[in-house]
């Protein structure tokens, strides 16, 4: 899902200060953030963003505790999503353990309520992008990978059945088609039995 081209998005808003949070709702009144749920930093965020099911999460502390970094550490290993972080901590050791734990904006000092939307779509269009390289990624690895198996079947078959490179990916190719299966899962049973035999020798 692009979570940047959805009708609402349903906010938490971690906030211990009552007053800042009615004026964060104002701030997002008639966009498509909806601050639907409000927890304060001593409640458990991992069981609140697990119950809750959040869009988008934003957190205003005075400085992120090890604990709620930890928790969108987890959070962002588990189950991603665009976080901001509001915060009166600016230096720079505290904002680059908070972008490794998965902050998608950071912006230290006082709200700019203003700004408040725009910050957030901003940090939205910086999480999807950025979960769009992780799955170009992933594919680029898998490809790799299987690239490098299907290689590795093809010289075992060239070297014991005196194939030719082309000959070799053929027959990979063609037991593939026979069986229904993948190039890679073909290969991977080629190299098993290469094993097998190796051990029986």
């Amino acid at each position: 899902m692009d979570i940047a081209a959805t009708q609402e998005l349903n906010v938490l808003l971690v906030e211990d200060d009552k007053q800042k949070a009615q004026s964060l709702i104002g701030a997002l009144d008639r966009s498509q953030y909806c601050i639907r749920h409000i927890t304060t930093t001593g409640m458990p965020l991992l069981k609140q963003v697990e119950a809750l099911q959040p869009d988008v999460i934003v957190i205003d502390v005075e400085s992120p505790s090890r604990d709620v970094l930890e928790s969108l550490s987890i959070i962002s290993l588990a189950n991603p999503k665009p976080i901001v972080m509001f915060s009166e901590q600016n230096d720079t050791e505290t904002i680059s353990q908070s972008v490794k734990s998965g902050v998608s904006a950071y912006i230290a000092g006082d709200i700019a309520f203003e700004r408040v939307r725009s910050i957030l779509d901003t940090a939205v269009a910086r999480f999807s992008e950025y979960q769009l390289l992780k799955k170009e990624l992933v594919h680029t690895k898998q490809k790799l990978s299987s690239q490098r198996v299907v290689e590795q079947a093809k010289i075992w078959l060239m070297e014991t059945k005196n194939l030719t490179e082309k000959e070799a990916y053929h027959r990979i190719r063609k037991m593939a088609m026979d069986n229904s299966q993948k190039l890679e899962e073909v290969a991977r049973s080629i190299l098993s039995l290469a094993k097998m035999l190796e051990k029986s020798s």
